[in-house]
């Protein structure tokens, strides 16, 4: 591993609880700083669900049902649920909630948001989490019922992902402006957004769950890493997002600030549009998941944080082939593929990135790949240009890309669905036996068939190379040492979660 590191390394060279008591409000702190990479390319909860957006609007909104810190479903909008039937689950709605605008949530704010997401003009790139909903209704006092189309064994663990949207607001106004102006029922109200700079919150101080500890939040834009790791040691900045391990290092020893580290569900991978040259070609396809080197960029690059990932897959994930065997790493078998192909492999390829990514890992794959014998260009955009050709369809989605996918849902079908079916913006790829296979696995309890479902899908990836999984990513933040907070898997960001000690 020594020679990898060392190999990789030279390349970059080149280029408490949700329900627990209320947190200590005697050493509160006013104003509380967040540094992310970019600014949201969205504040409706319905539109984008990237990490920025994700980091900022889900402290503005209440989910139906959420996850705790330790990744068990617990109720938030809805406080219970049961099975009416294989079809049909009944939520019982909170009735001592209210919207930011005084207004009581009610259940046809549930039904609203709902019908909202799933539909198909409305066209949310989430869409297809929830596209098994065909119907959400107000059954009784305080009830929502929602009818699925044939059993659906996932929706609970994607039902953490929506947000409960004030229909009078939407409605009134329209979803453009909902976006720059939007109104929650979440323990912090939106108050400014300066585009290009920073998003401002309060603590909505009637919230009916656990309070938030600081008076106002701000979510600033800060791009370089660098410069968001010296506004956290200069103290004009409390957290940072989005930190690599060699960002990361001097805080180790930092008087007032640490690193803070959790191995997520997010898995980092290269995503091949089959439907574009050269990767119509299997042979070039599996060439270049022969080259890359797994081991290498976790050791030589990532500092050892984040976990080498042979499937799309983590084993947080409901529906993880703990079994199959990883790809393998072969360089000349690789080149010899290249070879074979000809002509069609010579072409420029580009590699489409975002600087929301690891860009050290970015330029080791560009030079794995010219290793092999690909010409490989890298092309850099925001990452509002870069998710609108990524879920844009087999004609906008890049000919190469890299990536690092979550559904904040740990579960088989919030991953493989969104990136492979058909009939997803996100895919790349079109194989009717993964689409039937995939459709299956999402409408059956059975969960061996799940399992071995979903086991077939990742075999049929391995071979057929359109996405080459590479790592399990960790989240590394950097924070005041006065805060305390522990990191989630699925890189949930809730300000209320968090305590300050002086």
């Amino acid at each position: 591993m020594s020679g990898n590191k060392s190999k990789w390394l030279a390349v970059v060279a080149l280029g408490a609880a949700l329900w627990g008591a209320a947190p200590d409000m005697s050493f509160a702190k006013q104003r509380f700083v967040i540094d992310i990479t970019s600014e949201p390319s969205s504040l409706d909860p319905h539109k984008q669900w990237n990490n920025d957006s994700y980091f900022v609007y889900r402290n503005i909104f209440d989910n139906l049902i959420t996850r705790s810190d330790k990744g068990e479903i617990q109720p938030e909008i809805a406080t219970s649920w049961k099975q009416v039937s294989d079809s049909v689950t009944e939520f019982q709605i909170r009735s001592d909630v209210k919207f930011h605008d005084g207004r009581p949530l009610t259940p046809e704010d549930v039904v609203f948001s709902v019908m909202r997401i799933i539909d198909a003009k409305f066209a949310s790139p989430q869409r297809g989490q929830f596209n098994k909903i065909i119907k959400a209704e107000v059954s009784g006092p305080n009830l929502v019922r929602l009818t699925t189309d044939g059993p659906y064994p996932a929706l609970l663990a994607q039902l953490v992902k929506l947000s409960i949207v004030p229909k009078h607001v939407v409605e009134a106004v329209g979803d453009a402006a909902f976006n720059l102006k939007p109104v929650g029922s979440g323990p912090y109200a939106f108050t400014e957004w300066t585009k290009g700079v920073a998003v401002s919150l309060k603590r909505h101080d009637a919230y009916w769950g656990r309070k938030g500890p600081f008076e106002t939040a701000v979510f600033r834009a800060v791009r370089d890493g660098a410069t968001r790791v010296a506004n956290l040691q200069a103290g004009t900045a409390d957290l940072v997002t989005m930190l690599d391990s060699d960002l990361a290092r001097p805080l180790r020893n930092a008087p007032r600030a640490q690193a803070l580290t959790a191995l997520t569900e997010r898995v980092a991978y290269v995503r091949l549009n089959t439907s574009k040259p050269p990767f119509d070609n299997p042979q070039v396809r599996q060439a270049v998941g022969l080259a890359m080197d797994r081991a290498g960029i976790v050791e030589g690059i990532l500092g050892g944080f984040d976990k080498p990932l042979g499937q799309m897959l983590t084993p947080a994930h409901a529906g993880y082939a703990a079994d199959l065997p990883a790809p393998g790493y072969d360089v000349k078998r690789a080149q010899a593929l290249v070879k074979q192909a000809g002509a069609a492999a010579q072409a420029e390829i580009e590699l489409a990135t975002s600087p929301v990514f690891d860009q050290r890992v970015v330029q080791a794959i560009q030079q794995m790949l010219t290793e092999i014998g690909l010409k490989v260009k890298i092309n850099m955009s925001d990452m509002a240009s870069y998710l609108k050709r990524a879920q844009g369809g087999l004609d906008a989605v890049p000919q190469m890309s890299f990536g690092r996918w979550s559904c904040a849902c740990q579960d088989a079908d919030g991953v493989l669905f969104a990136l492979l079916h058909s009939s997803s913006g996100w895919s790349g790829y079109r194989n009717p036996v993964t689409d039937k296979l995939l459709e299956d696995a999402r409408q059956t309890l059975d969960v061996a068939q799940r399992n071995k479902a979903y086991r077939e899908v990742s075999r049929i990836v391995i071979e057929q190379v359109p996405l080459i999984p590479l790592y399990q990513s960790a989240a590394i933040y950097g924070a005041s040492k006065n805060l305390q907070w522990t990191p989630t898997p699925n890189e949930s960001l809730f300000l209320n979660r968090m305590t300050w000690k002086p």
